[in-house]
């Protein structure tokens, strides 16, 4: 584990590698609590069947950046949507693959990378992402850029990502998790590296500040920041998210913003 500079290149990369090598392990674990053709947000479990951050979706066409076994792009076909799934990870999209054989609700699925999207320009009503792609490209105004290029005027982008003031706190759901140890102003990525140096997984750090300002540059309005509180009667860990550290601070940040 290390802290340095990983630019676009390297991210994708590592990121590529990672979740193709992770994919099995990572559906295991977590492929019950996302369910095959679901919509959840972040592991506080907040649903967009009760929350409704997209809107009327169906008859859209939607983009889905960084789908993993894309059950959220299913949900949203049987919700009359036309979505499109796209993910960096060969080993994620087989994943969705087998899901939409399971389930019966076969999507459209895309190889590419968050910040170079393969589609013409307003091609899209909505886009979305639930902690998809953004915390993982070296530049996420370039994935905003990207994702404004592909929407219609009027489109809709909504992403969740960890809450940045996660940042500040160590990676643990028990009692060290609730003790500041870094600066929440230090943007250097944290990378795990092999025995060579190469890096092996990238996540890079946004203050809310930052997303703000990248949103903007990119044209997007932000409409609407929902921090999810764990709810009662959730006792499920899921990494760092707990209920000991949900009860105190947000886990996670949606972003709501809108194309003018």
């Amino acid at each position: 584990m290390t802290k340095r500079t990983s630019g676009p290149v390297e991210s994708r990369i590592a990121s590529r590698r990672w979740w193709d090598a992770d994919a099995d392990e990572y559906q295991a674990e977590h492929g019950d609590f996302l369910g095959t053709d679901d919509f959840v947000w972040c592991p506080e479990g907040l649903r967009e069947a009760e929350a409704g951050l997209l809107g009327e979706v169906a008859g859209r066409r939607v983009l889905e950046v960084g789908c993993g076994a894309a059950s959220c792009s299913r949900w949203l076909a049987d919700q009359g949507a036309r979505p499109v799934a796209l993910d960096l990870s060969a080993g994620m999209l087989r994943h969705a693959a087998d899901g939409g054989r399971r389930s019966g609700t076969a999507v459209p699925l895309v190889q590419a990378s968050a910040d170079c999207l393969p589609f013409a320009d307003g091609s899209f009503d909505l886009a979305c992402s639930a902690f998809g792609g953004v915390p993982f490209v070296a530049d996420a105004g370039a994935v905003f850029r990207e994702v404004a290029r592909v929407l219609r005027p009027g489109g809709r982008w909504v992403f969740s990502v960890n809450h940045p003031m996660r940042w500040i706190f160590p990676d643990d759901p028990g009692p060290a998790g609730l003790t500041a140890t870094h600066t929440y102003f230090d943007r250097t990525p944290y990378l795990e590296v092999d025995e060579l140096g190469r890096a092996t997984y990238v996540e890079h750090h946004r203050t809310l500040g930052d997303f703000v300002r990248q949103l903007a540059a990119a044209g997007l309005r932000l409409v609407d920041l929902v921090e999810p509180e764990w709810p009662a009667g959730h006792t499920r860990n899921w990494g760092q998210w707990s209920p000991l550290r949900g009860r105190l601070f947000p886990g996670t940040a949606i972003f709501c913003c809108l194309l003018d």
